[in-house]
């Protein structure tokens, strides 16, 4: 008797767990969110955004103060960031060596390289970030404000700290 309860709970069971043959299928009406339109050849707003608006945004990132310009302050002490990831070995000395695995351009390298010995040091690599923020600082007021960030001088500034 027992096996034929036990029997029959588990059939009940199967039962209640499958659906009920009755119940309405939801029908989809929209495309999935995920998934592209016409074969994939649909962008997100994101992809379609140019290439300069999806770099993270240079105020917001090195505003330190948040008043909406970045300080000569600020702009080194972003640049020496970068400079301690473009020098590995954290040695107080860039090498050409290490600026090209690190695609910093010859040029800039030559230019930084005030000594001629074939190395960067810091001090020498801060010296050229306050030369081209002075460039870029058309009014000289001691910031760069959007306007001169976008100047292809203020670009210039923009690569010391990306």
């Amino acid at each position: 008797m027992t096996r034929t309860l036990v029997l029959a709970m588990a059939a009940g069971l199967s039962v209640a767990a499958a659906p009920a043959p009755w119940t309405p299928v939801r029908a989809q009406t929209q495309p999935e969110a995920s998934a592209p339109a016409r074969g994939g050849t649909e962008l997100s707003p994101a992809q379609r955004r140019r290439p300069q608006e999806r770099r993270p945004d240079l105020l917001r990132a090195y505003d330190l103060d948040r008043n909406g310009v970045l300080s000569l302050a600020e702009t080194k002490s972003a640049a020496a960031k970068r400079y301690d990831d473009l020098d590995p070995d954290l040695d107080d000395s860039m090498t050409q060596q290490e600026a090209r695995r690190r695609s910093l351009a010859t040029a800039t390298f030559r230019e930084a390289d005030t000594d001629s010995n074939g190395a960067v040091n810091k001090a020498e690599w801060l010296a050229l970030v306050e030369r081209r923020f002075q460039a870029a600082d058309p009014d000289r007021d001691g910031t760069l404000d959007r306007a001169e960030l976008r100047s292809d001088r203020g670009k210039a500034v923009a690569r010391f700290l990306r």
